[in-house]
């Protein structure tokens, strides 16, 4: 299984769209926190789902379990802490919310799947940090940033 990771912050549309197409996205994980703001222009969750399908035949889901706390995602920003310990705080809620499982049982019904967040590079994003915990738990998942 492939899980792919992309972010949508300096994407135009027809740019993202191709990316989530030409890779064969069959299921769009959506792990951010808010998927309805009105800065997120096309990646809004109710119109993701619906361009997600007309254009590319990708299911969308939105699993807020695997977002950062707002506090936690502050915290960083505010150069309160480090990255480091963004990544240790991260894994302790994603351990804390027991959330792992689930996602890998429904990636496992999909061959090409993807996580969203906003963050245009992966280094510093919780969609990598979400990835590589689902390739710890099964040594199959292959994962690549789009």
């Amino acid at each position: 299984m492939n899980v792919y990771t992309i972010g949508f912050t300096k994407k135009t549309a027809e740019q993202f769209f191709e990316l989530i197409r030409v890779n064969k996205i069959q299921l769009l994980i959506d792990i951010r926190l808010n998927n309805a703001s009105q800065l997120d222009g096309f990646s809004k969750g109710r119109d993701l789902k619906y361009f997600l399908s007309a254009i590319c035949d990708c299911d969308y889901t939105h699993a807020a379990d695997f977002a950062p706390t707002k506090e936690l995602r502050d915290r960083y920003r505010s150069k309160e802490i480090s990255w480091k310990e963004y990544e240790e705080g991260y894994s302790s809620l994603i351990e804390d919310r027991n959330c792992l499982g689930e996602l890998l049982e429904q990636c496992g019904r999909y061959e090409n799947v993807c996580l969203l967040c906003s963050e245009s590079e992966a280094t510093h994003c919780h969609r990598r940090l979400a990835a590589e915990m689902l390739a710890d738990k099964d040594p199959k998942i292959r994962v690549r940033h789009i």
